[in-house]
């Protein structure tokens, strides 16, 4: 085994053992994540009620990498690839058509989190229902 693959198989390993042994936040400022977690794709308008808490918290997930964000938040709602490398997590905040049928497209409040091409998130939108 060379230097290098010796190097990438223990940063790997010392990752691997970092995040299993860590349990996810609970909380961050006032936004219970537990909770937040627990409503996947706002199906049960518990994020709507949080929405303010996650407002107020925004700049903490800021520059943070897409694995401890998606950590602390939960797997997203709908994750998009887009060009240059950026990601996309989107979190639905309320129930919509998307609650029976992912696949179609919902036009529920929503949060999309923007991911630069290494990973780390760059900025966070709030996309309302058209009125």
């Amino acid at each position: 085994m060379n230097k290098n693959s010796y190097y990438t198989a223990l940063s790997f390993f010392l990752l691997f053992t970092i995040t299993s042994c860590s349990s996810a936040p609970e909380k961050i400022g006032n936004l219970d994540l537990v909770k937040w977690r627990s409503d996947r794709g706002g199906c049960k308008d518990v994020r709507k009620g949080l929405e303010k808490e996650f407002v107020k918290v925004q700049n903490e997930f800021l520059g943070k990498h897409i694995d401890e964000v998606g950590y602390a938040l939960g797997r997203p709602d709908i994750q998009q690839l887009a060009s240059r490398d950026q990601k996309f997590y989107v979190y639905f905040l309320e129930k919509g058509v998307h609650c029976n049928d992912i696949t179609q497209k919902s036009a529920a409040q929503k949060a999309i989190l923007r991911f630069n091409a290494v990973g780390l998130l760059s900025e966070i939108t709030f996309q309302a229902r058209p009125l």
